[in-house]
């Protein structure tokens, strides 16, 4: 949803690219040979976008800022910009690089794995100079996503929250894999200006620089004031200094996981922003994460407006629900 007065619900700073998923694939794949898929499916991708979208589905008025090709040259860039203006999402200030492609992610789907390649194209290029400070935090709330993609942003990410900070805006990150597994120690940096952090087991133990993810928690329970970590079919669990609450994970029948963080992220920040309890939050996020996995990709699950009111209204009724099957 598109903000009427000029003030967003959330500003969103990240990626975004296009999703290729390639379904039914077998476990090894041989050198030199042609294999088939048995489905596929193109779509926006992105952890910044994927939330962008979903959040705006769920009713937020959401602004989103990433960079983008030029799209006279990139039929991809206009498939994502038009996929973002579809759910609600306002891109007016958007930064069109001089050059370069709209990245891609490949998706490789076994029944029970898949592997993930991406290029990256231009989300390294986005530099602080590109971000337009006042649009941002004509917010109440600013949301980054994917750090380590974020390589052109990375050196100056801890003084550009401090800043939003300054301006009055909640802040939250979802730090998302490191490609280069090299895990960058300067996140640690910027976790003081952050009001909710929202990694998943892996990415928690990996930024406390530990192996336990129990230890990981304990570590990183202490810099922020609201740890949010996702555990995938164990559900989410988040902590304060004081305080800890967990969400079970809501059986569903799963078309594929793409995305289902980054609509756990919608949810959840959806309902922060509304004022509910932790609890509440938690509960909603793992609503809209398994609400993800019903359908393909990051969004699909999200596009039907009727199907998020029903969401919405059900959840607002009764607080549970248990989604069935959705058609590929």
């Amino acid at each position: 949803m598109i903000a009427t007065d000029g003030r967003f619900d959330v500003t969103i700073v990240g990626d975004c690219n296009l999703d290729l998923v390639l379904y039914g694939l077998p476990e090894a794949l041989p050198h030199e040979r042609e294999l088939l898929a048995s489905g596929m499916a193109l779509q926006i991708g992105g952890s910044a976008a994927i939330t962008a979208c979903n959040m705006a589905a769920l009713g937020s008025s959401v602004g989103f800022i990433c960079a983008q090709a030029p799209q006279a040259d990139d039929p991809f860039a206009r498939i994502c910009t038009e996929s973002l203006h579809a759910s609600g999402v306002d891109t007016s200030a958007a930064f069109t690089v001089a050059k370069g492609a709209t990245g891609v992610t490949v998706h490789l789907h076994h029944e029970a794995s898949r592997r993930m390649l991406t290029y990256p194209g231009v989300t390294h290029s986005l530099i602080s100079d590109d971000l337009d400070m006042d649009y941002i935090c004509r917010s109440r709330h600013f949301h980054l996503a994917s750090y380590y993609l974020q390589q052109g942003l990375t050196k100056d990410i801890p003084r550009f929250l401090e800043h939003v900070k300054s301006r009055g805006l909640t802040v939250s990150l979802d730090p998302n894999d490191d490609p280069a597994d090299s895990w960058d120690r300067c996140i640690l940096d910027a976790l003081p200006y952050l009001d909710v952090f929202l990694p998943n087991e892996r990415e928690a133990c990996r930024v406390a620089g530990v192996e336990d993810p129990e230890e990981a928690i304990e570590i990183l329970r202490r810099l922020v004031p609201l740890l949010v970590v996702k555990r995938g079919s164990r559900g989410a669990s988040a902590y304060s200094a004081t305080a800890a609450w967990h969400a079970p994970a809501i059986p569903v029948h799963v078309i594929d996981a793409i995305g289902a963080g980054d609509s756990f992220n919608a949810g959840f920040l959806h309902g922060f922003l509304k004022g509910w309890s932790t609890e509440k939050c938690l509960r909603f996020g793992a609503l809209t994460g398994a609400w993800s996995t019903t359908a393909a990709g990051g969004t699909s699950a999200f596009a039907d407006s009727e199907r998020c009111r029903d969401l919405n209204r059900n959840w607002m009724e009764t607080e549970t629900e248990v989604l069935g099957p959705t058609s590929h």
